[in-house]
């Protein structure tokens, strides 16, 4: 039989336990920061490589302990906590026309002007300044035309390469 006691004891050692795992599941991706650490404190390359690998397996080992120490249902309730703002950021199923022909253009642009690069300079001479910003924006606009124009425009562009769709 518990008693209040033995519940509220039962309820002070979770909390512990799961601020443990929280620590350790933040540690967890920290310790890829070994890495660029190494590799600027200039160490020989067979070196990198074994810290490269050690990291990789201390990573494995550090989520498992985190598993561990935190139980199932506190490392579920961590992780729908961590990862629950992302279903926020799904694009919607549907969109109006005004938005989709935005996310239309936002999607051609930078296709186009990626294909037409090369022979912009022959067009227009002395136009072979360096464009690594407008290429950046480019890629950036065409990756949030995807949030732009919806979920089911993915199922749109995937019935593309599908035969039979």
């Amino acid at each position: 039989m518990t008693t209040a006691d033995d519940s509220a004891a039962g309820a002070s050692t979770d909390k512990w336990r799961f601020r443990l795992g929280i620590i350790l599941f933040v540690l967890a991706p920290a310790l890829w920061l070994l890495v660029p650490l190494a590799g600027a404190l200039g160490i020989s390359g067979s070196r990198l490589a074994t810290v490269t690998g050690v990291v990789f397996l201390a990573n494995k080992v550090v989520m498992v302990a985190c598993i561990a120490v935190m139980g199932k249902a506190g490392f579920l309730r961590l992780k729908a906590a961590a990862f629950g703002h992302a279903k926020r950021l799904a694009p919607v199923r549907t969109v109006g026309p005004v938005r989709h022909a935005i996310g239309v253009v936002m999607f051609s642009l930078p296709l186009i002007s990626s294909v037409l690069a090369p022979y912009i300079d022959r067009i227009w001479p002395g136009s072979g300044q360096p464009i690594w910003p407008i290429q950046i924006l480019g890629d950036a606009m065409l990756v949030a035309s995807f949030f732009v124009l919806g979920g089911n425009f993915w199922s749109k562009l995937h019935a593309l390469f599908i035969r039979t769709a």
